[in-house]
This record gives structure tokens, sequence and C-alpha cells, in this order.
């Protein structure tokens, strides 16, 4: 149980229902990719604290190619 609650709390930032539809076409095929990745991740890896840099380094990535979508070229 304790593991769920752990994915719920990491995986909660790779959603992408919430997005307005004006950003939902490209930026929901980024985000899709790094939420399958994201959720791929806690499949394979044990929770620890190297799953959760991992996680924590991918949702960083995430934010700058949703970044690059909205303002393409910086």
């Amino acid at each position: 149980m304790a593991e769920e609650k752990w994915e719920d709390r990491m995986m909660k930032w790779f959603e992408f229902g919430h997005l307005p539809e004006s950003l939902r076409d490209t930026q929901t095929k980024v985000s899709a990719a790094f939420h399958k990745l994201a959720e791929g991740i806690c499949e394979v890896i044990e929770p620890g604290p190297e799953r959760t840099v991992a996680l924590r380094k991918l949702l960083e990535a995430k934010d700058a190619a949703v970044r690059a979508v909205v303002h393409p070229g910086g």
C-alpha cells in the first residue's frame, strides 16, 4: 500500500488531462509520452531514492519539452 501512495504522489506531475483545449493537441502528445515512460519506470524500478531521482529528472525534461511547445525557439 505504501508503494501505491508513493507512485500516486509522483505520478500526479505527469498527468495531462487537465490541459486547456488550445494546448491539448501537441502538448498531449508530448505529455503522454513522458507519462508512459514514468509509468514504465514505476513498473520496472523498485521504490527508493534513485527511482525518485529518475522521476524528478524525467519531470524536468517533460516540463522543458512542454515549454518548447508553448514557446518554440525560447
